[in-house]
């Protein structure tokens, strides 16, 4: 099994599109309505809001491929980037998403060292991000990493309001 990390440009936000709509889809489609999914795929995975995020400088996406076929993708921020107003010395992982056919091979963990890696590299303190609640699979994940739970924040699925726990991994 080949494994390659490549980070995206502008002129992956295609590719971006289908792998963002595509993971997220999966992940989180029986837990919420038809139509609060549309509503979140629509707004978050159109091609102008991908090409936007890839375009700010504070935030860097990742492709994962196993033997040349993209299984997933890493999206880090920092800065104003962040999804939540945190210090200089913090990096948010916003997303790290596999597709289902490739889980359970250690790319999780792959795109876990890959933010690491970034956030060395920027002489971060602290690395965070958000889960939902109710993802507990993602959760024990975080967990065996490292992560404690800080805090809470909402998350809009469509108009449904939910709950994304912030958990923190200190650096240094």
């Amino acid at each position: 099994m080949n494994i390659k990390m490549t980070k995206c440009t502008v002129e992956d936000s295609r590719k971006l599109q289908e792998i963002g709509y595509e993971t997220f889809k999966e992940t989180f489609e029986d837990q919420n309505s038809q139509e609060n999914m549309k509503a979140y795929l629509e707004a978050a995975f159109n091609i102008k809001q991908v090409e936007k995020e890839l375009s700010n400088p504070l935030s860097h996406f990742f492709f994962v491929s196993i033997n040349d076929v993209v299984a997933g993708y890493l999206k880090v921020n920092s800065g104003d980037a962040q999804s939540e107003e945190m210090d200089d010395d913090s990096l948010e992982i916003e997303r790290i998403y596999i597709i289902n056919k490739f889980q359970k091979n250690g790319l999780g963990k792959y795109l876990f060292n890959m933010a690491m890696d970034v956030a060395m590299e920027q002489n971060k303190k602290k690395i965070w991000l958000g889960v939902w609640e109710k993802n507990e699979n993602a959760i024990s994940f975080y967990k065996k990493l490292g992560f404690v739970q800080t805090g809470a924040h909402s998350f809009y699925m469509g108009d449904e309001e939910q709950t994304d726990l912030i958990m923190v991994k200190k650096l240094q």
